[in-house]
């Protein structure tokens, strides 16, 4: 039975500005961003699922005192041992996707309170529904150590990066220092725009935004939504292999002038969005992987946000990335580097298999289906 989330909730948002947080504050502060603050006071004691309304659209569970920033909903069960909600938090990391695809506004995309109480939610027992959620959490164990492996093959390859190349901000070997737009080919453009009603099921195009621009894109693109567009769109805006991403617009710092590159195996008739910005690298000069390790240093992202004029906590500008200068090693050397890049791709092949969010939905989906016929 499919009910709507209004019917069986109550939502509300906190009232505080973001700038109300304390450093030694002793309650968890809940705003936009995905991990909490901290506050003096509390005005809310309750178990609950938190989502954040604007920018990042992240979803949390919390139980006990906390305060919320006015862009947080929260939603609270309207009655007892009818809506467990551990429950509600896995739909909601399921759901968040959909939100992203209904919020509207221009660089800082929010949801309206509609998006949330109109949502179906399948309703199974009290009793199912824990069932359910113990089910999920050990599936979300299973992903939670598989990303701790992630993450330690991350930070082996930057450690590797160093012994090779040296800190890019002291440049111990001497490397010859060039701009960046020393070493690509053609311009530096933004994407693709679609209109949200060009958006469908039956797209000729896979259309990257800015929520794609991590670390590496290889479990990154299988939501992608797709977009109608004209062969002249697909031979403006396609991406491959060579190609380097940088996010232009974030609601956080954090967040402006994300890159990564693109793949080899990237979906033919992929585009990239209108907030994301696409350099072509010259690939007889450098190599995707290193550069792609390089921007993500401190060393870089500093010049990124330095140099543009239009840097604001949402905006970076193309010119400002062209302008970064990097050290640049000699291709042979690039290509060592990428051949040990490689040995660890496939480390990351292996523990990414049957791993990231699809695995939670898909046992969501499987375990929901199971009860029903139980």
């Amino acid at each position: 039975m499919k009910v709507k989330l209004g019917d069986i909730t109550k939502i509300k948002t906190g009232k505080l500005d973001a700038n109300a947080a304390s450093d030694d504050g002793e309650y968890p502060f809940f705003t936009c961003s995905r991990d909490p603050l901290k506050i003096s006071s509390y005005s809310y004691d309750c178990e609950c699922v938190l989502v954040a309304g604007n920018g990042d659209l992240n979803v949390k569970y919390y139980n006990g005192k906390f305060d919320a920033y006015q862009r947080t909903y929260i939603i609270e069960a309207k009655l007892p041992d009818v809506l467990y909600m551990p429950y509600l938090y896995f739909f909601m990391e399921k759901y968040v996707v959909e939100l992203r695809k209904l919020a509207i506004g221009g660089v800082i995309k929010y949801i309206k309170l509609g998006n949330l109480t109109d949502a179906l939610i399948e309703l199974p027992s009290y009793e199912q529904q824990r069932t359910l959620v113990e089910r999920l959490r050990k599936v979300k164990c299973s992903i939670d150590k598989r990303n701790e492996q992630l993450a330690k093959l991350d930070e082996l390859v930057k450690c590797r990066f160093v012994e090779m190349f040296g800190d890019p901000t002291l440049n111990p070997f001497n490397w010859k220092i060039v701009p960046l737009s020393s070493i690509i080919r053609g311009n530096a453009s933004n994407g693709y725009f679609a209109k949200r009603e060009e958006y469908c099921q039956l797209g000729n195009v896979q259309v990257l935004g800015v929520a794609n621009v991590v670390n590496r894109m290889y479990s990154s693109t299988y939501n992608l939504p797709r977009a109608k567009a004209t062969d002249k769109d697909i031979k403006k805006y396609h991406i491959k292999y060579g190609d380097m991403l940088f996010c232009r617009s974030s609601l956080v710092a954090e967040g402006i002038g994300k890159a990564s590159i693109v793949p080899p195996n990237i979906p033919k008739n992929t585009l990239f969005e209108c907030h994301v910005i696409r350099i072509s690298l010259d690939l007889s000069q450098c190599v995707p992987e290193y550069i792609q390790v390089l921007s993500t240093d401190f060393y870089f992202r500093k010049q990124v946000i330095a140099q543009s004029k239009t840097a604001t906590m949402t905006t970076i500008s193309q010119d400002a990335i062209l302008k970064c200068c990097v050290p640049l090693p000699p291709l042979e050397l690039q290509k060592e580097f990428l051949t040990f890049t490689h040995r660890i791709d496939k480390l990351r092949f292996i523990v990414e298999d049957n791993l990231s969010f699809p695995s939670l939905v898909g046992a969501f989906c499987i375990v929901e289906v199971g009860d029903k016929n139980e």
